[in-house]
Formats: C-alpha cells, structure tokens, sequence
C-alpha cells in the first residue's frame, strides 16, 4: 500500500537488502483484489507476477515473495493466488503464523491447501512472539511443531526494531544451515 504502509521500505530498512520490488501498490491497506476495486485499477496477472518474480530469481540467490493477504487471497487477476504461483514456480512456502487462539486450525488449514496442490511447506514461524508467553502461546507452539517444523519465532515488535538489532535477532532465530540450504 502507499498510505504510511510501506512494506517494501520496511523490508528494506530491516534487512539492508536493496533489490525489492513491487509489481502493483494500491492506496488502502486492504487485500489486493478490494484495495484493487477502491483505486479503480486492475490487480496485475498472473503472468506479470510470474515474469517478475523470474527476473528477481537467480541462482545462488533466495527470492523470498510475501503473499498479501494469506494463501488463498487472490493476487492477481482471474483468481490467481499465492498458492497458484508457489506451484507454478514449483516454490515452498514459509508460513506465518501467530501464537494466539485460533493458530492450529488457521495452520491446519493452510498446510491442507498447499498439499491439496503438491506445493511443499519449507516451515513455519511465528511472527509474532509474546515476551511473557502464557499457557495458549506455549501449548500452540508445541502444537505448531507437530504441524510443521518452526523454524523461528520472531518476538513480538520486531518490525520496530533498528536494523542492526532486527539483524542480530533474525541470525539469533533462523538457523542458519536451513536458511543456507534454501538457496539454489
């Protein structure tokens, strides 16, 4: 989105990383087929999404692509989602998810949909991990790893971190084998 909801300056001030790119930005902070609606401007196809993410993936390299709205949430035009590009690219999905009430199902369902279309899951993390964890967030995190292995979870406000401490935090929660192991 454009309206003080920067993703990709986010991901750039966090990580140091100066290739991003953003194929179609709507004002309102909304899923991308109603953000689409309310500026009066089409959602991209599939196959610009498709071209674009190639022309960002190389070898040797991870290309990491966040899917605005979740899984099933269309991306581009004709319902295109999330799930329809990570199988055309024969990609993994990484999933976020929470701690709270409500995760298992929500990650049930989501690993459900990517195995209905032999879209691999490469782990889970948590996004957003409580300083104080109660018996919720402790149980659902023993739970998360049965579903799929966690690969990190992330404390909670670690978009507000500088970018030297969000640096030592991610090295701190990824390991840094797996992360090695995904680029090809």
């Amino acid at each position: 989105t454009d309206a003080g909801d920067d993703d990709l300056a986010e991901v750039a001030r966090l990580s140091g990383v100066a290739e991003l790119a953003g194929l179609a930005r709507y004002p309102q902070p909304l899923a991308p087929a109603a953000a689409a609606e309310l500026a009066g401007a089409p959602l991209p196809t599939g196959e610009q999404v498709l071209r674009l993410i190639a022309g960002l993936d190389r070898p040797g390299r991870l290309t990491l692509v966040e899917g605005a709205g979740g899984l099933l949430v269309e991306l581009a035009a004709g319902g295109v989602t999330l799930r329809d590009l990570a199988a055309e690219l024969n990609a993994a999905a990484l999933v976020a998810v929470t701690a709270e009430l409500g995760t298992l199902n929500h990650t049930a369902l989501t690993l459900e949909a990517l195995a209905a279309h032999n879209v691999s899951c490469a782990g889970l993390v948590i996004g957003s991990w409580p300083e104080r964890p109660g018996l919720a967030e402790t149980s659902n995190r023993v739970a998360l790893d049965r579903l799929g292995p966690v690969r990190a979870a992330l404390p909670a406000g670690a978009g507000s971190m500088d970018a030297a401490r969000f640096a030592a935090m991610s090295a701190a929660a990824f390991d840094r084998g797996w992360v090695t192991a995904l680029v090809r």
